[in-house]
């Protein structure tokens, strides 16, 4: 398995939203989030999940990109309308449910006291991602999606700060340069 601390670090970055959900999003996407597409194949499900959900050997076949792809899409029209306000669409709703339907991953407690999952599959996993969607979206944290201030990144993140007025995925890289940006443009 791979770890989110082994990518490279522009690939991290996308992985510090702090809900999985929205994670899943910074995979790619339609339109002008597929210039950022990292799952092309079966094998690449595989291993962003594990990823995202810290599983090991996740097993996963052609159907399960298909619906991967759809409840990505689905979370990130949710996320972004979210961010700027918008109510969730009923298509946006009934994919997440759809995908939420089935049945999620299950822990379990291994003999060297550590947590795992139970044979995780991709279907599991991305029902367990549904899952976290609706909490996302139904919980205390929905006003709290954000969409990143900096011009050229277009990140979403939750801002779990106490007054609630993060602007930036990651103030090591886009506020630093935001930051960096303004102090340029005085002198």
């Amino acid at each position: 398995m791979q770890s989110r601390a082994s990518l490279p670090p522009d690939l991290r970055r996308r992985f510090r939203t702090g809900r999985a959900a929205l994670d899943l999003v910074h995979t790619g996407g339609e339109g002008e989030l597929a210039v950022w597409e990292i799952v092309h194949t079966v094998a690449d499900l595989r291993r962003f999940l594990g990823v995202l959900l810290d599983l090991d050997a996740v097993t996963a076949d052609e159907s399960d990109l298909p619906t991967m792809r759809t409840l990505r899409a689905a979370i990130a029209r949710a996320a972004y309308g979210r961010a700027s306000g918008d109510q969730l669409s009923p298509e946006d709703i009934a994919a997440i449910n759809a995908v939420a339907a089935r049945p999620p991953l299950i822990p379990e407690l291994r003999s060297d006291g550590t947590a795992g999952y139970s044979r995780p599959t991709a279907a599991a996993a991305l029902s367990t991602l549904a899952r976290d969607a609706i909490d996302l979206f139904t919980g205390p944290l929905s006003g709290r999606i954000r969409v990143c201030a900096a011009q050229d990144c277009g990140l979403l993140f939750v801002d779990a700060s106490r007054p609630g007025r993060r602007r930036w995925c990651s103030m090591d890289r886009c506020g630093n340069l935001s930051k960096v940006r303004r102090y340029r443009d005085r002198e």
